[in-house]
C-alpha cells in the first residue's frame, strides 16, 4: 500500500499542477487593459492639442495682425524661463511620444485580437461596426501623410508659396488660394479622416473609462459625434474661408 501511494503520489501532484488555473491569463488581461489605458490617455492628449490648435487657427477671422501676433506668441511661451521656441519643441516631442504610444498600443492590441481567434477562415464574415471603426487604418495613414505635409508647409515653410515665418497669415492665405485647390482638397480629406478617427476614438476611450452600459454607450456616441463635428467644421472653416475670399 505504501508502494502504491509512492507511485501515484507524484502523478496526482502532476495532474494538480496541470489542471490548476493559469496565473498568466490575468496578467495578460491586465496588460491589455493597460495598453487600452495608454491608447486612451495618449489619444486624449492629442485631442486636447487638436482643439487648442483649432482655437488658435480661428483667430484668422479676427484679422491678420491678431493671427500673426498669436503665431509669434506661441514662440515666446515660457520665456524668460525657457529660451525662445523651446516650449514649441517640448510640445512637439511630447506630441510625438503620444503618437508613438498611441500607434504602438493600437498595433499590439490588434495583433492580440487576431491571435485570439481560434480559427482563421478563408472567407471572413463581414465585420459589423461603424464606418469610422472600419476606416481607422486608412484614416491613420492619411492623417500621418497630412501631418508630414503640414509641417513642411506651414511650420518650416518649405512647401509654402510664401514661406515667411514673420507673416503666418500670408502663408495661410497663399496656401489655400484657389489656384492651389489640390491643397484644400487634401486638407479636407485629412480633416474628415481625423473626424472619423476622433469619433471612434472618443467613443472607445469613454467605454474604456467605464461607459459600458446601454445608456452610457448612447451618451458616449453622442459626445463623440458632437466633438468630431465641431472639430471638422472648425478646421475646415479656415481653408474654405480663404478659398471663398472671406479671408484674404
Amino acid at each position: 500500500m505504501h508502494w502504491t501511494n509512492r507511485t501515484f503520489g507524484p502523478s496526482v501532484g502532476l495532474v494538480a499542477v496541470l489542471t490548476a488555473p493559469s496565473r498568466a491569463v490575468p496578467r495578460k488581461r491586465a496588460s491589455s487593459v493597460g495598453l487600452k489605458l495608454v491608447m486612451a490617455a495618449s489619444g486624449l492628449l492629442l485631442v486636447l492639442f487638436l482643439f487648442a490648435h483649432m482655437a488658435g487657427n480661428l483667430k484668422i477671422f479676427v484679422g491678420a495682425a491678431s493671427f500673426d501676433h498669436y503665431a509669434h506668441w506661441l514662440r515666446d511661451i515660457g520665456t524668460p524661463l525657457l529660451p525662445r521656441t523651446w516650449y514649441l519643441w517640448l510640445q512637439r516631442v511630447g506630441l510625438t511620444a503620444a503618437v508613438v504610444a498611441h500607434i504602438a498600443s493600437a498595433a499590439v492590441l490588434a495583433r492580440r485580437a487576431r491571435a485570439a481567434r481560434p480559427v482563421r477562415y478563408a472567407h471572413r464574415p463581414k465585420v459589423q461596426g461603424s464606418y469610422a471603426a472600419r476606416t481607422m487604418r486608412w484614416g491613420g495613414v492619411i492623417i500621418l501623410l497630412f501631418v508630414v505635409f503640414h509641417v513642411l508647409d506651414l511650420t518650416t515653410g518649405t512647401l509654402n508659396p510664401v514661406g515667411d515665418a514673420q507673416h503666418p497669415h500670408a502663408n495661410v492665405v497663399a496656401d489655400f488660394a484657389p489656384s492651389r485647390w489640390y491643397v484644400t482638397l487634401f486638407y479636407t480629406l485629412a480633416i474628415v479622416a481625423v473626424g472619423f478617427h476622433l469619433r471612434h476614438g472618443i467613443f472607445s476611450a469613454l467605454r474604456t473609462f467605464g461607459q459600458q452600459s446601454p445608456r452610457g454607450e448612447h451618451r458616449a456616441r453622442a459626445i463623440a459625434l458632437v466633438l468630431s463635428v465641431v472639430l471638422v467644421v472648425g478646421y475646415l472653416s479656415v481653408p474654405f474661408a480663404v478659398l471663398s475670399g472671406l479671408v484674404s
